[in-house]
């Protein structure tokens, strides 16, 4: 039984016969806990990604290798106030939006899918 399910199961229990009726803070203390485990599980860890995301877009300048959400490859040649012009091959530039950049890669890292690391 997982956390989750017991802390459901506490929270869902029918009072025994001859017990009073459970008050609002009893009920109020499972639903704060099963609200503290979502927050530190799911929602400050995926706070945290997209801040380093949004300082590694920040952080990126002229020369600097990309990888766009869609995968494809490119140089920046050019760094804008929302965008970035990208060279993608001989004499290809695209403009993109600053959200499209998925990882800006280092001077020597190939590309890999997050797939192919695990």
């Amino acid at each position: 039984m997982t956390l989750m399910e017991t802390l459901t199961t506490l929270a869902m229990a029918a009072p025994r016969e001859g017990a009073k009726p459970a008050g609002i803070e009893q009920m109020l203390v499972p639903m704060v806990l099963i609200f503290g485990i979502f927050y530190f599980m799911l929602i400050r860890p995926q706070q945290r990604k997209d801040k380093e995301r949004r300082a590694m877009i920040e952080q990126a300048k002229s020369g600097d290798r990309i990888l766009f959400s869609g995968g494809i490859l490119g140089t920046i040649t050019n760094v804008k106030d929302h965008t970035f012009v990208v060279k993608i091959a001989d004499n290809v530039k695209i403009e993109i939006a600053r959200g499209a950049v998925s990882k800006v890669l280092e001077k020597d890292e190939k590309a890999v899918a997050e797939d192919e690391k695990r």
